[in-house]
């Protein structure tokens, strides 16, 4: 039986099916992807945003911080600045909605005096509360 002459690598590919037209929508990007970067925010989104300032007048104070929903409860990622006397400050940029809040004060949870609004944590405590 004789065979055509072909080369030994050669292989015979399958017909290929047209893709079907584009819906309009973009393709959906795989779970395992890469985040984007972040991009600049809009003067919209940055107009949204509120500058909230975190006080607290405490004595013998070393360090504070503040630790809530808006930083995960990372209670060295927000640290107050001295002003003098027993003053301490933060000005924070945040976008609209409810944030619950706490001071860390020379590494022991306080809670906010002088906030507007309270609820109970699961510790005992109770967290400040802010709208913005």
């Amino acid at each position: 039986m004789n065979l055509p002459n072909r080369p030994a690598t050669q292989t015979t590919k399958p017909p290929t099916s047209t893709p079907p037209p584009f819906s309009g929508s973009p393709p959906k990007t795989a779970p395992h992807a890469k985040p984007a970067e972040s991009k600049p925010q809009s003067a919209q989104t940055q107009a949204a945003q509120r500058m909230v300032r975190f006080e607290l007048d405490i004595p013998e104070a070393r360090r504070v911080s503040v630790a809530g929903t808006f930083n995960d409860w990372k209670p060295r990622a927000t640290r107050l600045a001295f002003i003098g006397g027993t003053k301490w400050f933060k000005d924070v940029l945040l976008a609209p909605g409810r944030y619950e809040y706490r001071f860390v004060v020379n590494g022991e949870w306080v809670d906010p005096p002088n906030a507007k609004a309270y609820v109970p944590n699961p510790y005992g405590g109770r967290n400040a509360v802010v709208e913005v």
